[in-house]
């Protein structure tokens, strides 16, 4: 429990900006250490910027890669307005990775829908690498991401090396469009009906705001994919990462220790009450 308690050293290597509020953080182990822990998508580090305080922040990088762990968040609060501060070079504790994983050997031989509202397309995008990565072990692959305007769209340069591929269903939106916008206006519900896949044979994989995925589980569910093929990403207020402190209890279950990837018949009678 110590180790899990203990942060290791990283240095910031690439600070990327994403947009207005949001940036990626890029880090690679300080000191004698040449590999970082080994990840799988879904999971989360805790991030401690020294004199300031910690925060959990889901990975975001190629789990392949063992010598950068990156991570996409926004400046919204003390210590991520502290973290878009850092500059290549500075130091940084990590704890972790915790958590469980996107079920990535259950939707092999089947569809996989990944379906992300605004920053929520970072925790997927590990299980997106690593599916195209693998490509031929999954049948249809579709991405349907939505966000609020065109200038909050993440990873631009790598969505459009997707939507070049044939082998990949992307799908974009957003809420609201300006002239130069292109593409589907719209929240990401409204995609679900026009995208391509086996309801009865499709793994879905889903994060984003509560209300977003609490509608995307309703659009999904009435195109026919069962519940127990659904799974959502339950980030909460998390503080220790090891069930200890009770800030991301839900219901029985503890996010940091039981999620923070949920199946959605598990919490489907949790879901959406305000009390919990």
């Amino acid at each position: 429990m110590s180790d899990a308690m203990l942060p290791a050293l990283y240095r910031v290597e690439r600070m990327i900006k994403e947009n207005e509020e949001t940036f990626t953080l890029e880090l690679e182990p300080a000191g004698a250490a040449r590999k970082g822990a080994v990840f799988y998508g879904g999971q989360f580090n805790m991030l401690y910027v020294f004199g300031v305080g910690e925060i959990p922040v889901s990975i975001s990088g190629d789990p392949r890669d063992t010598r950068r762990v990156a991570h996409t968040t926004r400046a919204v609060g003390t210590v991520t307005r502290a973290m878009r501060r850092l500059k290549r070079g500075d130091l940084v504790g990590v704890r972790g990775p915790f958590g469980n994983r996107w079920p990535l050997e259950e939707a092999e031989g089947k569809d996989v829908v990944v379906m992300a509202g605004g920053i929520g397309l970072a925790p997927l995008r590990p299980a997106l690498v690593e599916i195209l990565a693998r490509r031929k072990k999954y049948r249809k692959v579709v991405l349907l991401y939505g966000a609020r305007a065109p200038e909050d769209v993440l990873y631009r340069e790598e969505l459009e090396r997707w939507s070049g591929r044939a082998d990949i269903d992307v799908r974009v939106t957003v809420d609201r469009a300006t002239r130069k916008w292109k593409g589907h206006v719209g929240v990401v519900t409204l995609l679900v009906p026009k995208a391509s896949f086996d309801p009865l044979h499709t793994v879905a994989m889903v994060c984003g705001p509560e209300v977003m995925m609490r509608f995307a589980v309703q659009a999904l569910r009435k195109r026919g994919v069962d519940g127990g093929r659904i799974y959502l990403s339950m980030e909460r207020n998390m503080k220790c990462a090891v069930g200890f402190c009770g800030h991301c209890q839900y219901g029985p279950h503890f996010i940091c220790k039981d999620g923070p990837v949920f199946r959605f018949s598990a919490v489907e009678w949790l879901f959406g009450k305000r009390e919990i």
